[in-house]
């Protein structure tokens, strides 16, 4: 039941769906068609009249190993395949997927494939065991440190790759991130992504999850860029040290800027340039810092605090770079087969 297994918890929860769709037996012609099955395991599906045993097979089908879904001419080790039906009101657009099929990187899922059938959207995409919030859940408040440091060089070298290629992700957070038991570490879901360019363009504030939201994005700016990913990224970081507890959990817009202010002092004019001309900019109080940096992330090294600082910045201008934050000295004694992987 390996297959069942790598699958499962993808297609659960579009079980009814499946079944409507294998009922027709329209959907395994263009999987077929398309190389992701082969016409012996078509048969394998086919065989069973009963609905439910017929989603069990075909979950098991694709969650086996498969060689010939991968691109032409790769190496890599066949890997197995999530399949997301998605109906018409899927939050999957064109948009979002040209993106995400034209970001082909070890840190950012694959989406191998694209079927469309009446009216409805297949996607095919590199299976990965769990989500990073999953894995917090099963850490008990513990996380070995190597893990945070490897976790996170994969996250910036993903975002990297993303922002060299002039997109953006808009919407980190630890369910966002796809882990496998290789110990990697992948983007996933590209929903609110954008590519972005020269003019900058007008975005709309409603973007990244309440948590991860930058203080000019929850003042209302929509003329921003990389930077909005990078503070969501020193948020999951300072999650990751803290082997699962958000550092910003804030239950509305102003609570949480509040919680930000507190720990990193309230922006004026003269620290932050233009804040108070921000569309939904409101005075706060003047707070100063009331702990360190060492209270929040108590397990995390000095070099370590010292790069979460320099994400956490809370003008944007001021935030460091996915590519800078990779050069940070806080990965100096990071394994080299991790960061000389070719990524491809």
């Amino acid at each position: 039941m390996a297959g069942l297994d790598a699958v499962s918890r993808l297609l659960d929860r579009n079980r009814e769906l499946i079944s409507r769709e294998l009922e027709s037996t329209k959907i395994l012609g263009l999987l077929v068609k398309k190389g992701v099955l082969s016409v012996d395991e078509e048969q394998a599906v086919n065989s069973h009249t009963d609905a439910n045993l017929r989603c069990d097979v075909f979950v098991r089908v694709l969650g086996s190993p498969r060689r010939d879904c991968l691109p032409s001419g790769s190496c890599a080790t066949p890997s197995r395949k999530s399949v997301l039906m998605c109906s018409p009101a899927c939050s999957s657009t064109p948009a979002e997927i040209t993106l995400q099929q034209e970001l082909k990187h070890k840190n950012i899922v694959r989406l191998y494939d694209v079927l469309h059938s009446d009216k409805k959207l297949t996607l095919v995409f590199e299976h990965c065991d769990q989500d990073l919030k999953k894995y917090f859940d099963s850490l008990n408040g513990e996380i070995d440190p190597d893990v945070v440091k490897s976790f996170m060089y994969q996250l910036l070298r993903g975002l990297a790759f993303c922002h060299s290629h002039n997109v953006l992700h808009r919407d980190l957070k630890p369910q966002n991130l796809l882990t496998n038991k290789n110990g990697e570490l992948k983007l996933a879901d590209f929903g609110l992504a954008r590519a972005f360019g020269i003019p900058v363009k007008c975005y709309s504030a409603e973007v990244v999850t309440l948590w991860y939201r930058p203080p000019d994005v929850l003042f209302g700016a929509k003329l921003y860029t990389t930077s909005i990913d990078m503070w969501s990224a020193g948020c999951i970081f300072a999650e990751l040290a803290n082997a699962g507890r958000p550092l910003f959990p804030g239950s509305d817009v102003d609570d949480q800027l509040k919680r930000i202010f507190k720990l990193l002092g309230t922006p004026t004019e003269s620290t932050w340039p233009g804040v108070t001309q921000l569309p939904d900019f409101k005075a706060f109080p003047i707070y100063h810092p009331s702990m360190s940096f060492s209270q929040v992330v108590p397990k995390l090294s000095s070099k370590g605090r010292d790069l979460l600082q320099h994400l956490l910045v809370c003008n944007p201008a001021l935030r460091m770079s996915a590519e800078d934050a990779m050069a940070h000295q806080y990965f100096s004694d990071l394994s080299s087969a991790i960061k000389n992987d070719r990524c491809q």
